[in-house]
């Protein structure tokens, strides 16, 4: 007897499949949905292998509520914030959540040795890493996770007018990072 193929079909399908029981659809929105669940995690400031760890804690987690999803928003959308719920509880359980407007110490973010276009190229998780703790959850949270303000100031329980701040700090560090990374390329490329 030769392999099953994968379950297909849409996520919503998919998902309905994996709440009566089909193990093989939700297998499937596991390949369709890890890579980038477990890129959020790694955005929020989680290692890689925290990353991966989550990442199955959120996907089981998931598995046990996949009745829940409706298909109101995207399958990657809810499963996305189970993560980040996961990544927050483990942050504040380790009690290293720290909402400060300073910019932790990181590594000269173009001090990789590269050549060429791959040099001048912006990388988003090293530019997030040129963020304070706050401004790269919520900004995370709010973009990589798609969570309103108000889900971010709840689920990390602090005004949603700091949210709002270190989303917009966040961001505009970020358009700098990125006006800084064109410029020089453009220098490159014409010098």
């Amino acid at each position: 007897m030769g392999a099953q193929s994968p379950p297909t079909g849409h996520d919503v399908e998919l998902a309905a499949k994996a709440a009566g029981g089909d193990r093989q659809a939700y297998g499937e929105l596991v390949r369709r949905h890890g890579s980038a669940v477990r890129g959020l995690l790694r955005r929020l400031g989680a290692d890689s292998a925290t990353a991966d760890d989550l990442a199955q804690d959120a996907f089981i987690t998931g598995f046990e509520q996949v009745a829940e999803f409706r298909g109101e928003g995207t399958f990657a959308g809810w499963i996305k914030k189970i993560a980040a719920r996961l990544y927050l509880k483990k942050v504040k359980r380790e009690a290293r959540l720290i909402f400060s407007d300073t910019v932790e110490p990181v590594e000269e973010l173009g001090s990789r040795d590269a050549s060429g276009d791959a040099a001048s190229r912006i990388d988003l998780d090293d530019a997030l890493k040129a963020l304070s703790r706050g401004e790269r959850l919520c900004v995370s949270l709010c973009y990589g996770a798609d969570w309103s303000h108000g889900e971010a100031a709840e689920a990390l329980n602090i005004p949603i007018g700091t949210v709002k701040s270190h989303v917009k700090r966040g961001l505009d560090k970020l358009r700098a990072k990125l006006a800084r990374s064109e410029e020089g390329a453009r220098r490159e490329a014409h010098g």
